[in-house]
């Protein structure tokens, strides 16, 4: 009796310590992927390509706001050429599944284009990441939605 009594137990601890495991993980790829959220901010803030370079898979698929549809070249290359007066994230939010995560929140900017043109925009964005068989984060699909006031 004593020997069932004990192996339920331990079975009891198993199941309790498997299921606090992925909540454990799960917050701390939370946090990553928000951080890396935040270098993207501080890229377009300072149109800095070589600093969201790393955050983009080679693959990387844009859905612009005007829906444009652009690759990771084409997204580097559009970055070096925004001037942002005001840039920021509202309502982040990471949700993850397994070795994908979801980003969401809105992004506020005021600044000028390539062609000087002001622009003064608000827009919902969901981005997907997904790690990489090299255990680094990078995101793989951007989308953006202009807000309707």
């Amino acid at each position: 009796m004593k020997k069932t009594w004990m192996w339920c137990l331990i079975g009891v601890l198993l199941l309790g310590s498997a299921a606090r495991s992925p909540a454990q993980t799960t917050g701390g790829t939370e946090k990553t992927v928000a951080a890396l959220e935040e270098q993207w901010l501080q890229a377009q803030k300072t149109n800095n390509a070589d600093l969201l370079a790393p955050l983009l898979a080679d693959k990387f698929v844009s859905t612009g706001s005007d829906g444009k549809v652009t690759g990771r070249v084409e997204t580097l290359a559009e970055l070096k050429t925004m001037k942002w007066n005001t840039a920021g994230y509202a309502d982040l939010k990471v949700t993850v599944f397994g070795d994908t995560a979801i980003a969401t929140g809105d992004f506020k900017s005021k600044g000028t284009d390539a062609a000087g043109k002001p622009f003064d925009v608000d827009i919902r964005w969901t981005d997907t990441w997904m790690k990489m068989p090299s255990g680094q984060w990078q995101c793989i699909a951007s989308q953006g939605t202009p807000v309707k006031a």
